[in-house]
């Protein structure tokens, strides 16, 4: 009969190296993927999950099935990681123009996926210029830094509710851009 997650954290609480060793197993493949598909880096993601498993196994004793269950819990440090990881490769963000944020080198790519690549920088960058830039602003740092609408808020010192104002309705303005371009 396999082993719970809360019984294998337990274990992990109190030093036992084979319940960390089952938990790994058990959750590898899915934080893996998850730092893998936020930083597109296979090399970053190992390490990404290689730090949330030593965080998991310190906070072992912390863990409380009250306020998350087990996945749910590794998951959330793993992508609390990547969006750090992310935050400090990207931390020399200056606009919507960069092509640092939005990692549209191209760098060892076809021909025919440079093209698409540049038109569709292009694209964005014409649309975040036509949002207002308090809009475009708390859009970049939610979409392309991962700031939750706390954080923005924080960040650029106003409410959060106007904070979530400001990221829905740069959103919507967004998304109004794209389908008038494909419309046409």
């Amino acid at each position: 009969m396999a082993v719970s997650d809360e019984a294998l954290l337990a274990g992990m609480a109190v030093g036992d190296e084979d319940a960390a060793v089952t938990f790994v197993r058990r959750y590898q493949k899915r934080v893996y993927g998850l730092a893998l598909s936020m930083v597109g880096d296979p090399v970053a993601a190992e390490d990404i999950a290689q730090e949330a498993f030593l965080r998991a196994w310190r906070h072992a004793p912390a863990f409380d099935r009250r306020l998350a269950s087990v996945p749910t819990w590794v998951l959330t440090i793993t992508r609390h990681l990547a969006i750090d990881f992310l935050r400090l490769r990207r931390a020399d963000c200056r606009g919507p123009g960069d092509e640092v944020w939005l990692d549209l080198r191209g760098e060892g790519r076809a021909p025919d996926e440079l093209a698409e690549l540049a038109d569709t920088r292009a694209r964005l960058v014409k649309a975040l210029s036509a949002l207002p830039p308090d809009q475009a602003r708390c859009l970049v740092l939610a979409s392309v830094y991962g700031y939750s609408a706390a954080e923005v808020s924080k960040a650029l010192g106003i409410p959060l509710g106007t904070a979530k104002t400001r990221i829905r309705r740069g959103l919507m303005k967004l998304r109004d851009v794209f389908e008038e371009a494909g419309a046409q």
